[in-house]
């Protein structure tokens, strides 16, 4: 089972690597869905180098549709992805397959509409290694494109933003603004405020009897089907991903590491050790709200027709307004922080001061509800600050005597070093020595497991101990 995360730049590949991932999809320079996130092939190949130290793969999205002229630059782009060993392409384009490319690995990206069991057939004779299913798929759906192609990866989206139409389908951005979605540049109306008006151009109402005027009626949810991940692996999905390569470091972590509790207690499989700060919550960063979609038929509430924006969690209610002060009553548990963000209704505002159950916002506060309305947090401040998350990878350690000296092993590397030996005054305070010292790795990505010294207590001193550390870890 495989958790794939989204990398915007290096800095959150190492975010969402040390948050736990086993893999990381990530813009290439150019003819990326979100043109806003390329990298250049030099911060790629660091990139490579950091992930693969820990065992996760890298794979990277070349997944727009081309013009004639590109191909040319696009083949040499994937010639130089393939020199610095990135893992996998995620590509729209399927003309690109007519070209003399590397022997890469390729995914079908979700942009080629993946949703039936022929479709699916056709790409993996056509040598794709994966396909990313549609997101509007229904878990038997799933389940009848595995039973009727098996020999072929599925990866599926799990969490984050959905677009209101099918999956690589969507023109509307080139029809009215002339960005195509499929050339990365995507104007995004489906976030847009609209008016529903019946064939006589008449507003619609809604069931309260007000016209549907200026409402969000596109905008979905985001997908969480964080409950689902047992009947999507029983499905036959192997690959589970987190959308957002436009989100930060923040975002990624977080989301990151609450899939990867959610996955670790189903399969016990994460060959790592995690150390984090926090504790994962996804609605403590970017949220819209959550729905699973189509996984189990038409369900509602799928769109959110107040606010296209992170509404976060639930925190109480709001009982006054009057100006820029709210009076509130808050759920059990939480407190509010100055800097915190918070949502009444459509309108967002910040917490400059909190006395009791009256809180000071930086704005005042349009609209004096005259009932009680939801109140919700979408910046945490303290939840930000504490996150922080760290990967080791386990390694076993064996120091021992040689013929004219002493060997170490850390892991998988090995060497040897000359040295006299002299016996130690204190024969436990010496043993002790040695065991610290090579136990000390660090800021290194290991950690250490099991520690054997297989040797006479000789005295060796600790900068020399600590040198020896170094060299066989390097």
């Amino acid at each position: 089972m495989t958790l794939l995360s989204p990398a915007k730049n290096k800095e959150v590949a190492v975010a969402a690597i040390q948050a736990g991932a086993d893999a990381i999809y990530i813009g290439a320079p150019v003819f990326g869905a979100r043109e806003k996130a390329g990298n250049s092939i030099e911060d790629l190949a660091e990139v490579v180098d950091y992930a693969h130290t820990y065992g996760v793969q890298v794979l990277v999205t070349v997944n727009t549709l081309l013009h004639e002229d590109e191909y040319p630059q696009a083949v040499r782009m994937i010639e130089d992805l393939h020199r610095i060993s990135v893992d996998a392409l995620i590509i729209q384009d399927l003309h690109l397959l007519d070209f003399d490319l590397p022997p890469i690995r390729l995914h079908a990206s979700t942009q080629c509409d993946n949703r039936t069991p022929e479709q699916v057939a056709k790409l993996r004779d056509m040598g794709f290694k994966r396909v990313v299913l549609a997101r509007e798929l229904s878990i038997d759906e799933i389940r009848a494109i595995h039973e009727a192609v098996p020999d072929i990866e599925l990866e599926a989206f799990v969490h984050g933003a959905l677009c209101v139409s099918y999956s690589g389908r969507c023109y509307i951005s080139e029809v009215l603004a002339g960005r195509s979605a499929n050339r990365g540049a995507c104007a995004q109306f489906c976030r847009m405020a609209y008016d529903l008006l019946d064939a006589e151009g008449n507003e619609v109402l809604d069931e309260q009897g007000e016209p549907i005027h200026q409402r969000h009626l596109l905008s979905l949810q985001d997908l969480d089907r964080s409950a689902y991940l047992a009947e999507l692996i029983e499905a036959g999905v192997t690959t589970f991903k987190i959308e957002g390569r436009l989100k930060d470091a923040e975002y990624v972590t977080n989301v990151t590491a609450y899939y990867r509790e959610k996955l670790d207690a189903l399969t016990h499989a994460f060959p790592h050790t995690l150390t984090r700060s926090f504790t994962p919550d996804p609605e403590k960063t970017f949220h819209r709200g959550a729905t699973d979609y189509f996984l189990h038929g038409r369900t509602r509430p799928m769109a959110n027709w107040d606010t296209p924006k992170s509404t976060g969690e639930y925190v109480g209610q709001v009982l006054e307004v009057r100006g820029n002060t709210i009076r509130v009553r808050l759920e059990p548990g939480i407190v509010l922080h100055n800097g915190d963000g918070l949502t009444i209704g459509s309108e967002g505002c910040n917490v400059n001061g909190v006395d009791g159950s009256l809180v000071k916002v930086n704005k005042v506060i349009s609209g004096q509800p005259s009932v009680v309305s939801p109140l919700y947090r979408n910046l945490d401040v303290e939840f930000i600050k504490s996150l922080h998350s760290e990967r080791r990878i386990p390694v076993d350690i064996e120091f021992k005597e040689t013929e004219d000296g002493f060997a170490l092993r850390i892991g998988d590397k090995e060497r040897s070093f000359s040295y006299p030996k002299e016996p130690a005054r204190d024969a436990q305070k010496a043993l002790a020595t040695i065991r610290t010292q090579i136990s000390k790795l660090g800021d290194t990505p290991y950690i250490a497991r099991d520690v054997r010294v297989e040797s006479q207590p000789y005295f060796i001193p600790i900068s020399v101990l600590n040198e020896w550390r170094r060299n066989t870890i390097i």
